[in-house]
């Protein structure tokens, strides 16, 4: 007697609750990726090493002068030698945060079905919505999560009947921290504008300003998984945003590629881990830093992030480096481009497998970190919402 064939789940949640003991191969990483992925417990508990730079942000419209640029610095010198930080004081309430975890929460609470209402459909291109990562054909890997994916800032640009109905608290408590995300935003950009020698509204024009840099958020859901030192939850990519903000809950995840070495962040209660993305990367002529990143998961308990991607129109501006980050000693390291284009440039080279031996000499040469960044994007069928898988 023929034994039916059983199909593999089209969900990461099906599949890690199906009782099965080994990862179906399409989730198994190759052998050059599996470097650091061990306990990722064991891992956040490390002291020794570098850590990824808290910075306080208390301070950062201060009236005393000395105070303010003590904490513009601090701001400054980690996007600069890191590219990736933990905010903390940030202005958005303990209350409106844990809001956005219960209410993402407790979508993905909902049974796999219920979800199913809300699922996208990639191949047609339509993104928003419900998903997991589509086999690219380059590879055929897939990530060990689900996602909920959907543009949340500016207001008229959103597409309310995608986002989910329950719980009721959804989309009130997305929107007011949608809002308070973009506010942080230009006070970010204000200290970078002004780190690089520049007028505080420059960054945030060049991005797009308040009219056009939009804001899309990927609800990031890693299940438990039986063998997390042969998968990733998000393999690793640079974010090709301006900036992206990040919430957890408070399990580890994280890693960095930080001076030739996976680096484990750390969980920093109360605060939202903030990346440098190319487009500011590209715009400062590689003086901030899109670090490369990537997601680990585990077998003992199911971890979600929250990312807020800022990202610049598509087509309407070109991403350069600005002439003032320019000089005959520092010359442009990016060719310009549109903001699709780069996502294109990263996507189609994707056929590069050696991302972490690329940025082991990350000593940005001539060539620019556009070449260096090649490896990391992601499918045809989900480049908006793939491209930012970017998470954390």
């Amino acid at each position: 007697m023929v034994s039916a064939v059983v199909p593999t789940p089209s969900r990461v949640e099906s599949l890690a609750k199906s009782g099965i003991q080994a990862i179906p191969k399409e989730y198994v990483r190759p052998q050059e990726e599996l470097n650091g992925m061990g306990n990722i417990f064991e891992e956040e508990k490390k002291d020794e090493g570098p850590q990824v730079p808290t910075i306080d942000l208390k301070e950062i419209d201060s009236e005393d002068k000395e105070i303010r640029e003590k904490c513009h610095q601090d701001l400054k010198k980690a996007a600069m030698e890191w590219g990736v930080m933990h905010l903390v004081n940030h202005g958005i309430s303990a209350e409106l945060i844990d809001r956005v975890k219960v209410v993402g929460g407790t979508f993905f609470d909902l049974p796999v079905e219920e979800k199913e209402k809300y699922a996208n459909d990639q191949p047609s291109g339509n993104v928003q919505g419900y998903g997991s990562k589509l086999a690219n054909s380059a590879s055929g890997q897939l990530e060990w999560e689900d996602y909920f994916f959907h543009c949340v800032f500016p207001e008229d640009k959103r597409d309310l009947s995608v986002w989910p109905k329950t719980p009721a608290d959804y989309i009130p408590a997305t929107s007011e921290y949608a809002k308070q995300i973009r506010n942080l935003a230009t006070k970010i950009l204000a200290v970078l504008s002004i780190g690089l020698g520049l007028e505080e509204g420059r960054l945030e024009k060049e991005v797009g300003g308040m009219e056009d840099l939009l804001l899309q958020m990927k609800i990031n859901y890693y299940p438990k998984c039986p063998q997390p030192e042969l998968a990733l939850g998000v393999e690793a990519h640079t974010d090709v945003s301006a900036l992206t903000f990040i919430l957890h809950n408070m399990v580890p995840g994280l890693q960095l590629f930080y001076e030739g070495k996976w680096v484990t962040a750390k969980c920093v209660p109360n605060s939202i881990i903030m990346h440098i993305g190319d487009t500011i990367e590209i715009l400062s002529n590689g003086k901030y830093k899109s670090i490369l990143h990537r997601g680990v998961v585990n077998k003992e308990k199911v971890r979600i992030s929250w990312a807020i991607f800022c990202e610049p129109p598509k087509e309407k501006i070109i991403l350069k480096p600005l002439p003032e980050t320019v000089s005959e000693a520092e010359p442009p390291r990016f060719p310009p481009r549109t903001f699709a284009q780069h996502m294109a440039h990263k996507l189609f080279r994707k056929d590069d497998h050696d991302a972490v031996a690329e940025h082991k000499v990350l000593k940005k040469d001539d060539q620019g970190s556009a070449d260096e960044h090649k490896v990391f994007k992601k499918d045809d069928q989900d480049v908006v919402a793939e491209h930012s898988p970017q998470g954390g």
